[in-house]
């Protein structure tokens, strides 16, 4: 069972993606084999000013991916590279149990983007 917090990103899904221009962009997963994760960051300064995703997964993976995005806007980089899984999960309210993995996956996709793995 999902919160009403998750099911709302679930419901109304925010922030999809792409972005374009100069955003920093980083895939999680294995496209075409199962549950899978693009999240794109624009950086102006030292602050996320744009995040956006799609994904191809369940329920869970949407709203985490959801969730991720609104949480990184505004901030720091530094303030970003401190999300964690856990955090995340708290966050949405909880997840359904066996689902903590797209919680895991949104937060690689982002720490991978910002640890400059991700095509500009």
């Amino acid at each position: 069972m999902f919160s009403a917090i998750a099911t709302d990103h679930i419901q109304r899904p925010r922030n999809q993606g792409p972005l374009g221009g100069e955003a920093l962009v980083e895939i999680v997963g294995n496209r075409g084999d199962g549950p899978y994760m693009t999240l794109w960051l624009v950086i102006e300064g030292n602050k996320i000013a744009n995040a956006a995703y799609q994904t191809y997964g369940c329920p869970a993976a949407v709203a985490c991916a959801s969730m991720t995005c609104e949480i990184v806007r505004g901030r720091t980089v530094a303030q970003a590279e401190s999300l964690e899984a856990e955090d995340l999960i708290v966050v949405l309210g909880g997840l359904p149990e066996g689902k903590e993995e797209c919680a895991r996956m949104a937060v690689a996709a982002l720490k991978n983007a910002l640890d400059g793995q991700g095509e500009a």
